[in-house]
């Protein structure tokens, strides 16, 4: 039996549209989930992403946070029988501050995995206080020097990082130098959990709002990377995957390295499956 992946909804963020997909609609607003993946069936529980701290002052921006009680790390988990302690290993696709910043909810026994780049990155001071936040990283650090509490990957893509039989790690780049893939073996293809490479699947890849090329993705309006890093990284996931789950859009359905398909429930109905293909609604 292969794993099996479930999204979890760790709050939701009202913001500026122009701030997702480059020039698209300023001063429309958008409301986005803070999605994180649960791997069951790959040994003990895997968790990639745990969402954004209560500290943040997202109103200090011009955002809207909202996070109901059934959105809090243990409600989301706890829909599937499992408590913060079970978990053996939280993966991060990258470290901005909707991705780390619940890692505190977790025991020093839990194993925080992420790319050694990104925390690299993350102490450098280039984008500033805004996406890495203190309380993140002073958190990171204190695991840096817990035995057994951080984990760093070094993919460099040129290699992958095996977590858990079935579930390998691979550096995807694009959103931040240590942005990385969580790769998982299903029945039906390879999920490909990709963190924010992409923000919005529609107006980026499946229907690209700002390019005529053909296959050409729409860049986000948030990355620390080049361009054409960005787009690259986009077709590599494209070019590989069978499910590609993001960490704010509904997941998408990929055959021949385009998007044929979006999923209908992922967010809301704790049986459905992110990796079959019957779940997702072919247009």
């Amino acid at each position: 039996m292969s794993a099996t992946i479930h999204a979890l909804t760790f709050g939701r963020l009202t913001m500026d549209s122009s701030g997702l997909v480059l020039f698209r609609r300023p001063g429309t607003r958008e409301t986005i989930p803070f999605v994180g993946y649960l791997i069951l069936g790959a040994g003990e529980p895997i968790l990639v992403d745990t969402g954004a701290s209560d500290v943040v002052d997202w109103a200090g921006w011009g955002m809207e946070f909202e996070k109901t009680p059934d959105m809090t790390v243990e409600a989301q988990l706890a829909r599937f029988g499992v408590r913060p302690d079970e978990v053996r290993t939280v993966v991060h696709t990258h470290a901005h501050l909707d991705h780390v910043g619940q890692d505190d909810l977790f025991p020093m026994t839990t194993t925080v995995a992420m790319a050694r780049a990104e925390l690299e990155f993350m102490v450098s001071g280039v984008m500033g206080p805004g996406m890495y936040t203190a309380h993140d990283t002073h958190h990171l650090v204190d695991r840096l020097h817990t035995p057994g509490a951080l984990r760093f990957f070094d993919v460099d893509g040129t290699f992958e990082e095996e977590i858990a039989p079935g579930v390998a790690v691979r550096l995807s780049g694009g959103h931040t130098p240590g942005s990385i893939s969580v790769l998982v073996e299903t029945d039906e293809g390879i999920a490909n959990i990709a963190g924010d490479i992409v923000y919005h699947i529609d107006d980026q890849i499946a229907a690209p709002l700002n390019d005529v090329v053909a296959h050409e993705p729409t860049i986000s309006g948030n990355r620390a990377m080049r361009s054409l890093e960005e787009k690259r990284a986009v077709k590599k996931a494209l070019a590989t995957s069978r499910f590609l789950l993001v960490g704010h859009d509904l997941p998408a359905l990929v055959e021949g390295g385009r998007v044929v398909g979006r999923h209908r429930s992922a967010f809301d109905i704790a049986a459905a499956s992110l990796t079959s293909a019957a779940e997702y609604d072919r247009p």
